[in-house]
């Protein structure tokens, strides 16, 4: 027995008809109607959004074994949805919270003791209107929920913000990754961030902290990156000719000498590509990776920095420049974490000079936090 759904409103759908197997009590397939609103995504990414909290394996799992169908018949996970396309999501068991409709289409996961979902982490708002967020994102934090992280970042917004009948994320962040995270408000707003990105008309700018005495001057870094199979879920990322273009420019801007580490170096990174661990794995190659950074940095001096209070990576999207979906250029800026501040502290800088520095100031776009202007 399948329950209808509309699909109208994802944070909390409502449910037309009975969603309980009538013999068992169990859960029944329920039958989610796509609008509008969602016409044009994947099979897949659809499926992420309405079976919140389920692990993106599992659910190309239901894909692949045909549980999941579309208008009567099978669908492979990349197939496009039109707007009154019917979507079969079966029940789905999930280790924490036993058997439970996919998605909780017919209210928002409540926590195990049957109360209200807690609304997740708190996030900082850069910027807001009614096409996109820009989010100051915690280092720590993923940008999404998937294997062994059951909130992230998309997540954490959807359930504060339940009235938004579309949130979707524009880009990608590391999670040990801080600062500017684009959501889109629209799918005609994701589709026009996602097109920029992918047309390289974006500018996108990064601080780090490096080990070693990185040049007070611009280098360009192109080595290509080969992404090596992950079967255990852990992505990594080096360099071959055998992959894919990437280029990073790194400026060097201050050097700084921390206790029982050496000399350190502050660096603005300015990618060019988007590849995963990109500057993470470009700074490292250059021999100057990045501090606190547990998969390709320095792990003795991580070590050093970890017994000094210092427990993250020093990696932070600073600024970001697009072009507005309505307007014209639009500039963001995420501020130096404190983490960051009191390192360079430690180091002898002082961060708010540093942030006034023609150097800095001169990439991109000025220490603003959001500028308008016409393209």
């Amino acid at each position: 027995m399948c329950a209808p759904v509309s699909l109208a409103a994802p944070a909390a759908v409502p449910v037309n008809g009975p969603v309980n197997g009538p013999a068992t009590g169990a859960p029944a397939a329920v039958i989610v109607t796509v609008d509008e609103a969602y016409a044009g995504q994947r099979l897949d990414n659809f499926l992420v959004r309405v079976c919140r909290g389920v692990p993106k394996s599992h659910v190309y799992q239901l894909i692949r074994s045909g549980q999941v169908r579309v208008n009567g018949g099978r669908a492979t996970a990349d197939r496009r949805l039109g707007a009154g396309d019917r979507v079969r999501v079966p029940p789905i068991r999930t280790d924490a919270r036993g058997l439970k409709l996919p998605g909780d289409v017919a209210e928002p996961l409540r926590g195990a003791g049957g109360g209200a979902m807690a609304p997740g982490p708190s996030l900082s708002v850069i910027h807001q209107d009614e096409d996109l967020i820009v989010l100051d994102k915690p280092a720590g934090l993923a940008v999404h929920g998937g294997s062994g992280v059951s909130l992230g970042a998309i997540e954490a917004l959807r359930r504060q913000r339940p009235e938004s009948r579309f949130l979707e994320l524009a880009h990608r962040l590391d999670r040990e990754t801080s600062g500017l995270l684009l959501v889109a408000c629209r799918r005609s707003a994701l589709l026009h961030l996602q097109q920029q990105f992918r047309d390289r008309r974006t500018e996108k700018y990064y601080l780090a902290v490096v080990a070693g005495r990185w040049p007070l001057r611009t280098r360009t870094l192109d080595q290509a990156l080969l992404r090596l199979p992950a079967p255990n879920g852990d992505r990594r990322v080096v360099v071959s000719a055998e992959g894919r273009e990437a280029i990073t420019r790194a400026t060097g801007l201050a050097r700084l000498e921390l206790p029982e580490v050496g000399e350190a170096s502050l660096v603005l990174a300015r990618i060019e590509t988007g590849r995963t661990h990109q500057i993470r794995v470009h700074l490292a190659h250059a021999g100057c990776p990045i501090l606190g950074d547990d998969k390709y940095g320095n792990f003795e001096i991580n070590r050093q920095i970890g017994k000094q209070g210092h427990r993250r990576m020093f990696l932070h999207a600073f600024r970001l420049v697009i072009a507005g979906c309505q307007s014209g250029l639009m500039r963001f800026e995420a501020p130096m974490p404190p983490g960051f501040v009191q390192l360079l502290a430690l180091g002898g800088l002082d961060a708010d000079a540093l942030l006034r520095a023609p150097s800095l100031v001169g990439a991109g776009a000025g220490r603003v936090t959001v500028e308008v202007a016409d393209v």
